[in-house]
């Protein structure tokens, strides 16, 4: 039996939000967003290997964030965002949540206010 907080769940959310937790791979994905780009031309603005910058990639292409060509010797990756759409998908399911709450915060403070100036204009 499936449990409500697994039910709507994209089947790939814990990698795509496992994958996003770095701030190299979202630093990454940043630049993929510009175009295509070789691990060489990734790995250039950080102070990691290229080795480490492809380790990156593997966590990112498992999250289905990124897909590789292979071209001649290089294998260039380009950003895929639909997993990223799914992610934000599920996060607004929460945002009536959050509306909801700031409405009530509102609402209180708003009393609060009156209770204080009723209180202030009787004495």
């Amino acid at each position: 039996m499936e449990s409500i907080a697994t039910a709507s769940q994209p089947q790939n959310l814990d990698a795509v939000f496992a994958a996003l937790a770095d701030p190299k791979r979202r630093a990454i994905l940043t630049r993929l967003a510009m175009g295509e780009a070789s691990v060489s031309d990734l790995a250039a603005p950080f102070e990691i290997s290229q080795p480490a910058v492809s380790k990156h990639l593997k966590v990112l292409e498992r999250a289905g964030l990124i897909k590789r060509a292979v071209d001649a010797q290089r294998r260039p990756a380009r950003l895929q965002a639909e997993p990223m759409a799914e992610a934000v998908s599920w996060l607004e399911e929460f945002k009536q949540f959050w509306t909801s709450s700031f409405d009530q915060l509102d609402n209180l403070l708003e009393e609060m206010k009156n209770a204080e100036t009723k209180g202030t204009g009787n004495e």
